[in-house]
Protein backbone atom coordinates (compact mmCIF):
# COMPACT_ATOMS: atom_id res chain seq x y z
CA UNK A 1 0.00 0.00 0.00
CA UNK A 2 1.42 3.38 -0.87
CA UNK A 3 1.07 6.60 1.08
CA UNK A 4 -2.65 6.71 0.41
CA UNK A 5 -4.43 5.21 3.41
CA UNK A 6 -7.55 3.19 2.93
CA UNK A 7 -10.36 2.52 5.35
CA UNK A 8 -10.67 -1.14 6.15
CA UNK A 9 -13.92 -2.98 5.83
CA UNK A 10 -13.76 -4.99 9.05
CA UNK A 11 -17.37 -4.16 9.76
CA UNK A 12 -20.29 -6.51 9.38
CA UNK A 13 -20.87 -8.01 5.95
CA UNK A 14 -24.16 -9.20 4.56
CA UNK A 15 -23.82 -12.66 3.01
CA UNK A 16 -23.49 -12.61 -0.75
CA UNK A 17 -26.40 -13.97 -2.70
CA UNK A 18 -26.02 -17.63 -3.70
CA UNK A 19 -25.05 -18.30 -7.31
CA UNK A 20 -27.88 -18.93 -9.70
CA UNK A 21 -29.04 -22.55 -9.84
CA UNK A 22 -29.58 -22.35 -13.59
CA UNK A 23 -28.06 -20.23 -16.35
CA UNK A 24 -29.66 -16.87 -16.97
CA UNK A 25 -31.04 -16.42 -13.45
CA UNK A 26 -29.98 -13.05 -12.00
CA UNK A 27 -28.98 -12.32 -8.39
CA UNK A 28 -31.38 -10.16 -6.42
CA UNK A 29 -30.16 -6.55 -6.72
CA UNK A 30 -29.65 -4.53 -3.56
CA UNK A 31 -32.26 -1.80 -3.36
CA UNK A 32 -31.03 1.75 -3.90
CA UNK A 33 -31.38 4.21 -1.06
CA UNK A 34 -32.87 7.51 -2.19
CA UNK A 35 -31.23 10.70 -0.94
CA UNK A 36 -32.70 11.33 2.48
CA UNK A 37 -32.42 15.08 2.83
CA UNK A 38 -35.00 14.92 5.64
CA UNK A 39 -32.74 12.59 7.67
CA UNK A 40 -29.19 14.02 7.54
CA UNK A 41 -27.33 17.28 6.97
CA UNK A 42 -23.65 18.15 6.45
CA UNK A 43 -22.19 20.86 8.68
CA UNK A 44 -19.04 21.77 10.60
CA UNK A 45 -17.93 19.07 13.05
CA UNK A 46 -16.02 19.28 16.32
CA UNK A 47 -14.38 15.95 15.43
CA UNK A 48 -12.90 16.85 12.05
CA UNK A 49 -13.81 19.33 9.30
CA UNK A 50 -17.32 18.58 8.14
CA UNK A 51 -19.58 15.89 9.55
CA UNK A 52 -22.98 14.29 8.98
CA UNK A 53 -25.69 15.10 11.54
CA UNK A 54 -29.14 13.64 12.17
CA UNK A 55 -32.05 15.97 11.46
CA UNK A 56 -34.54 13.57 13.00
CA UNK A 57 -34.52 10.42 15.12
CA UNK A 58 -32.86 7.52 13.28
CA UNK A 59 -33.72 4.08 14.60
CA UNK A 60 -31.18 1.36 15.24
CA UNK A 61 -30.78 -0.80 12.11
CA UNK A 62 -31.71 1.96 9.66
CA UNK A 63 -29.64 1.91 6.49
CA UNK A 64 -28.88 5.63 6.21
CA UNK A 65 -26.74 6.21 3.13
CA UNK A 66 -24.63 4.37 0.55
CA UNK A 67 -20.92 5.21 0.29
CA UNK A 68 -20.50 6.32 -3.33
CA UNK A 69 -17.57 7.33 -5.52
CA UNK A 70 -15.39 6.03 -8.32
CA UNK A 71 -14.85 2.27 -8.09
CA UNK A 72 -11.18 1.65 -8.82
CA UNK A 73 -8.50 -0.99 -8.30
CA UNK A 74 -6.11 -0.78 -5.37
CA UNK A 75 -3.31 0.11 -7.80
CA UNK A 76 -5.27 3.00 -9.27
CA UNK A 77 -6.23 4.24 -5.80
CA UNK A 78 -2.52 4.28 -4.87
CA UNK A 79 -1.65 6.16 -8.08
CA UNK A 80 -4.37 8.74 -7.49
CA UNK A 81 -2.93 9.67 -4.10
CA UNK A 82 0.77 8.93 -4.61
CA UNK A 83 1.51 12.68 -4.51
CA UNK A 84 0.24 13.03 -0.92
CA UNK A 85 2.69 13.62 1.90
CA UNK A 86 3.23 10.73 4.33
CA UNK A 87 1.78 12.83 7.18
CA UNK A 88 -1.45 13.66 5.30
CA UNK A 89 -4.26 11.60 6.85
CA UNK A 90 -7.11 12.97 4.74
CA UNK A 91 -8.60 10.25 2.54
CA UNK A 92 -11.95 9.20 1.14
CA UNK A 93 -10.87 5.69 0.09
CA UNK A 94 -12.91 2.69 1.22
CA UNK A 95 -11.82 -0.90 0.58
CA UNK A 96 -14.69 -3.04 -0.69
CA UNK A 97 -12.74 -6.23 -1.38
CA UNK A 98 -9.39 -7.47 -2.70
CA UNK A 99 -10.06 -5.94 -6.13
CA UNK A 100 -12.12 -2.81 -5.48
CA UNK A 101 -11.72 0.51 -3.66
CA UNK A 102 -14.35 3.26 -3.61
CA UNK A 103 -12.82 6.72 -3.99
CA UNK A 104 -15.40 8.97 -2.32
CA UNK A 105 -13.27 11.99 -3.26
CA UNK A 106 -14.23 11.47 -6.91
CA UNK A 107 -17.97 11.48 -7.65
CA UNK A 108 -18.68 10.76 -3.99
CA UNK A 109 -21.68 11.75 -1.90
CA UNK A 110 -22.39 12.90 1.67
CA UNK A 111 -21.34 9.53 3.13
CA UNK A 112 -17.69 10.58 2.76
CA UNK A 113 -18.24 13.14 5.55
CA UNK A 114 -19.23 10.58 8.21
CA UNK A 115 -16.38 10.90 10.73
CA UNK A 116 -14.52 8.28 12.76
CA UNK A 117 -15.26 7.42 16.38
CA UNK A 118 -14.00 4.66 18.68
CA UNK A 119 -17.55 4.51 20.13
CA UNK A 120 -19.61 4.90 16.93
CA UNK A 121 -23.36 5.06 16.46
CA UNK A 122 -23.11 3.60 12.93
CA UNK A 123 -21.18 0.92 11.08
CA UNK A 124 -20.29 0.23 7.48
CA UNK A 125 -22.00 -2.75 5.92
CA UNK A 126 -20.93 -4.36 2.65
CA UNK A 127 -23.82 -5.87 0.74
CA UNK A 128 -23.33 -7.19 -2.80
CA UNK A 129 -20.04 -5.23 -3.15
CA UNK A 130 -21.77 -1.97 -2.14
CA UNK A 131 -21.03 -0.09 1.09
CA UNK A 132 -23.80 1.28 3.30
CA UNK A 133 -23.78 3.21 6.58
CA UNK A 134 -26.25 1.76 9.11
CA UNK A 135 -27.23 2.89 12.60
CA UNK A 136 -26.07 0.50 15.35
CA UNK A 137 -28.10 2.35 17.96
CA UNK A 138 -30.85 4.95 17.89
CA UNK A 139 -29.48 8.38 16.92
CA UNK A 140 -31.20 11.51 18.21
CA UNK A 141 -31.69 14.76 16.23
CA UNK A 142 -28.52 16.87 16.27
CA UNK A 143 -26.15 13.94 16.95
CA UNK A 144 -23.23 13.41 14.61
CA UNK A 145 -23.12 10.11 12.70
CA UNK A 146 -19.85 8.20 13.18
CA UNK A 147 -18.35 4.80 12.48
CA UNK A 148 -15.03 3.15 13.29
CA UNK A 149 -12.76 3.53 10.24
CA UNK A 150 -10.45 0.70 11.35
CA UNK A 151 -7.72 1.87 8.97
CA UNK A 152 -5.21 -0.94 8.61
CA UNK A 153 -1.64 -0.69 9.78
CA UNK A 154 1.14 -1.25 7.26
CA UNK A 155 4.75 -2.42 7.70
CA UNK A 156 6.00 0.72 5.91
CA UNK A 157 4.20 3.06 8.34
CA UNK A 158 6.39 5.83 9.77
CA UNK A 159 7.07 5.69 13.54
CA UNK A 160 4.61 8.56 14.19
CA UNK A 161 1.70 6.94 12.33
CA UNK A 162 -0.54 6.98 15.41
CA UNK A 163 -0.07 10.75 15.69
CA UNK A 164 -0.79 11.19 11.97
CA UNK A 165 -4.05 9.23 12.35
CA UNK A 166 -4.86 10.51 15.84
CA UNK A 167 -8.46 10.11 16.94
CA UNK A 168 -10.35 13.10 18.33
CA UNK A 169 -13.61 11.35 19.19
CA UNK A 170 -13.37 11.91 22.95
CA UNK A 171 -14.99 8.56 23.81
CA UNK A 172 -14.22 7.09 27.24
CA UNK A 173 -12.61 4.06 25.59
CA UNK A 174 -10.92 6.00 22.76
CA UNK A 175 -7.87 4.09 21.50
CA UNK A 176 -6.25 7.39 20.44
CA UNK A 177 -5.90 6.38 16.80
CA UNK A 178 -8.10 5.62 13.78
CA UNK A 179 -5.76 2.71 13.01
CA UNK A 180 -6.63 -0.92 13.59
CA UNK A 181 -5.68 -3.03 15.36
CA UNK A 182 -5.00 -0.82 18.34
CA UNK A 183 -1.31 -0.43 19.11
CA UNK A 184 -0.24 -2.88 21.79
CA UNK A 185 0.87 -1.53 25.14
CA UNK A 186 4.35 -2.32 26.38
CA UNK A 187 5.06 -3.72 29.84
CA UNK A 188 5.60 -0.17 31.07
CA UNK A 189 2.03 0.70 30.05
CA UNK A 190 2.93 3.06 27.19
CA UNK A 191 1.94 2.66 23.57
Amino acid sequence: MSRARKQQNRSRRKPAAKPAARPGKQRRPVAAIPRRSDMIRIRRSRLHGRGVFALRRIRKGTRIIEYLGDRVSHGEADQRYDHKRVDDNHTFLFIVDRATVIDGGANGNDARFVNHSCDPNCESVIDDRRVFIEAVRTIQPGQELTYDYQIGRDKQDPPNIDQIFACRCGANDCRGSMLWPAKRRTRSGTL
